[in-house]
């Protein structure tokens, strides 16, 4: 057993760390108000596992001892920061992570709750103590300020005396020991006790043996990671590590790294950031995959880095060279070969380029794929950026000299000038297509996609095709074409958008087999010109979904969640193929390390929802139903049940008879006039009433489904803000409220 106050210390001389192996701190502000809420009350809190351990038989996060014996905390990571970082004011030194987390907690004297600062609340009332001020200056500073509550002093100091007294709070304590028990049994015990959480994988056990030979290895490897990072290009470390091990065994199972000592890692970790630098160099100068969102099959990469240490210089050997090698990644890509078992795949074609290069990586890739690696129109049927022939449409836009609609010009750094962001731009509009009746999926078809200069889209705006199309090939022949765009004016209007999507992907598999072909056979290598990176952006101002899933990011991130992949595709990991383009992923929980992966999937139609749930994926196919999961959780974590509703009813009398009466039409005629059914809305009023519901969807930072859902229909009258602005109601709602109602209208087109 250890105190609280005696555990802090071990913290604050360096006798307590964390070992290298261990992640950061992911915890949020519920969850610290709940584990304190719970000492004050007394409830058990779980005890502490620690690894005591020599100085060198593991690497440790936050300093090291003079020497001696010393304590790596393996279960308890998450409490015991916590607790440093409310009663010392600051994080401990091994701390990685967001220290707002636990700063500025407050402890209500009168209710005995748990909260952050809120200026509006707690300025001008003491009562609110600073709980770090509490531990950091003692009672004596609370006494004059309590004098002021003389029937409640005596009861206010001892609930003060009551928090303070947590400092001598015991913790049962379990030792690992022994000289048998290095980094592997260790870890094996973590994953073992660690069952609430992710367990560490088999890079983060390969990582954890490295840096006990060569403990500034992590740093290193983030040091390149954040490199890239500045470049616009985000790897992960087991990605980096994949690379590394590579190089240094040839093999793709991290285990290899066991016999590389901490010399010979880290000359192979210098190397193939090399190699991946030269790659990245081939695939924005020949490919122009210059940015994050169209980097494709990234699991590529080592077997690219282990075909560069195979070969001279670590090089390509020349243009040809590179372009096979170009060749072979795109459709390694395109066809999800690393997409189902990574390693199996790895290994084998580590196997086919020490054994026969590059050309037998192209054979090998065939019979991998029966023989065909050719692109066909159904292959850009896909939708969203997320899609896996999106990087395809950019790299085509990239290199095959497409022209900007407007000004005629390539879109290549060097001729745009300054005008060098690009935009993705919907063919036809998002606006005239909804209105027109087409699905979401059709809307953001990947044929309906093509990359304009701003100043081009801004022009072009909300017009049809028929308007802006006969313009554009009048002023610059050619340019439609250059853009794989249908010349045929009988498929520029809505009524014929299916048949334009299927031309257009017609075209595009054209000039995709094209090029592809010419890499594979050299034949332009030595005369391609390299490829300047532009800035590319989506202007999706006006979209409610994007605006949707933007506040509900943002709101998630203040709950103390993770921000998670947007538009971003999940894979089979035993065929490879494309269960879902989740509008938004979360692959290690919605906290990091914590819980399920969570998927939210506004389009369940298109995706294998029961293949997902079978691999243990938390799906979602709302936001509303993934704000009310998050909100709960964070109730669960805070030890508090949940707030009753604290507005007002509505109302009695003719005004409020009137709002329940229009709340209940909007539902109604929402399902009769545009096929809308509001199920959530509808338990809404049941639970709290038409005026706190109405209130509810207004203080919302995202838009509410049936918002979204409606605005897609052309409907935005049938909304609550629409509701909320007429002035029959306005003396329900505050001037703030309605503003809310306008502002969002406004930006997603409704006039009333």
């Amino acid at each position: 057993m250890a105190t609280l106050s005696v555990l802090l210390h071990q913290i604050d001389n360096g006798t307590v760390l964390l070992p290298e192996f261990q992640r950061g701190y992911v915890w949020n502000r519920d969850q610290v108000r709940g584990l304190m809420r719970s000492l004050y009350k007394g409830y058990p809190v779980g005890g502490l596992l620690l690894w005591e351990t020599e100085p060198d038989m593991a690497s440790v996060r936050g300093g090291t001892p003079d020497g001696g014996v010393r304590l790596l905390l393996l279960d308890g990571q998450q409490r015991i920061t916590s607790l440093y970082g409310v009663i010392r004011g600051r994080a401990p030194a091994f701390f990685e992570g967001d220290a707002s987390a636990f700063t500025g907690l407050r402890f209500n004297v009168e209710d005995e709750t748990f909260e952050f600062y809120g200026p509006a609340k707690m300025r001008d009332d003491v009562r609110w103590v600073d709980v770090t001020r509490l531990f950091t200056e003692g009672l004596e500073p609370f006494i004059k300020e309590f004098s002021q509550f003389s029937d409640r002093f005596s009861l206010y100091l001892e609930r003060l005396n009551r928090l303070k007294n947590l400092e001598n709070r015991e913790f049962h304590e379990e030792k690992i020991t022994g000289p048998d028990k290095d980094v592997d049994v260790v870890v094996d015990i973590f994953n073992r006790v660690n069952s609430g959480g992710t367990a560490l994988s088999k890079g983060d056990l390969a990582l954890a043996k490295i840096c006990a030979q060569w403990s500034p290895a992590r740093q290193v490897m983030r040091d390149h990671l954040n490199r890239w990072h500045e470049a616009g290009l985000d790897f992960s470390l087991d990605w980096l590590l994949r690379n590394s091990t590579a190089v240094a065994t040839g093999r793709a199972v991290f285990t290899a790294l066991d016999s590389v000592s901490a010399g010979d890692f880290e000359t192979a970790l210098g190397k193939s950031a090399g190699y991946i630098g030269n790659f990245l160099d081939a695939a924005s100068g020949r490919l122009g995959l210059d940015h994050d969102q169209v980097l494709m099959g990234r699991y590529a990469v080592p077997v690219i880095s282990r075909l560069l240490h195979l070969s001279p210089g670590g090089r390509f050997t020349d243009a040809t060279h590179r372009d096979r090698v170009l060749f072979w990644y795109v459709h390694s890509a395109l066809w999800g070969r690393f997409a189902g078992s990574t390693e199996t795949a790895l290994a084998q074609d580590y196997e086919t380029a020490e054994r026969s290069g590059i050309d037998g990586l192209v054979a090998s890739l065939e019979r991998w794929r029966g023989g065909n690696l050719e692109i066909q129109p159904h292959d850009f049927e896909g939708s969203t950026r997320g899609s896996r022939f999106y990087p395809l449409l950019y790299l085509l836009t990239r290199v095959n000299g497409a022209r900007d609609l407007g000004s005629g010009l390539e879109l290549r750094a060097e001729m745009l000038g300054r005008l060098t962001s690009l935009q993705v731009h919907h063919i036809f509009p998002k606006a005239l297509l909804y209105q027109a009746g087409y699905e979401r999926t059709k809307v953001n078809a990947l044929a309906n996609f093509c990359f304009l200069t701003q100043d081009t889209n801004l022009v072009i705006g909300k017009r049809s095709p028929q308007d802006y199309f006969a313009e554009a090939e009048e002023k610059h022949p050619g340019v439609l074409a250059s853009q794989w765009i249908p010349t045929d004016p009988e498929l520029w209007r809505p009524d014929r958008y299916l048949d334009f999507l299927a031309a257009r992907r017609e075209l595009l598999a054209q000039a995709a087999q094209s090029f592809l072909t010419e890499l594979r056979d050299g034949a332009s290598a030595a005369a391609a010109e390299e490829l300047r990176p532009v800035n590319v952006v989506a202007d999706e101002s006006d979209d409610v979904r994007v605006a949707q899933i933007k506040g509900m990011v943002e709101q998630l991130v203040r709950l103390g969640y993770a921000e998670p992949s947007l538009d971003s595709e999940i894979a089979d990991p035993v065929t490879g193929r494309a269960l879902a383009v989740a509008e938004a992923f979360w692959s290690d929980g919605l906290q990091l390390g914590q819980g399920k992966p969570v998927v939210l999937e506004l389009d369940p139609d298109v995706a294998d929802l029961p293949r997902l749930e079978e691999l243990g994926y938390e799906v979602f196919t709302s936001v509303d139903a993934l704000l009310g999961f998050a909100a709960r959780r964070n109730e669960t974590a805070a030890g508090e049940e949940p707030v009753a509703d604290a507005a007002a009813p509505t109302p009695s009398g003719s005004m409020g008879a009137a709002l329940d009466g229009a709340m209940r039409q909007i539902y109604d005629r929402s399902r009769s006039e545009a096929n809308y059914h509001a199920t959530y809305f509808l338990s809404m009023l049941a639970e709290h009433g038409s005026l706190a519901t109405a209130r509810k969807l207004l203080h919302a930072p995202a838009v509410s489904d049936g918002f979204a859902a409606l605005w897609e229909r052309g409907r935005l009258d049938l909304t609550v803000e629409a509701l909320v602005v007429q002035p029959e109601f306005a003396d329900l709602f505050t001037p703030a409220e309605i503003d809310v109602a306008r502002h969002r209208l406004a930006q997603f087109g409704y006039v009333s």
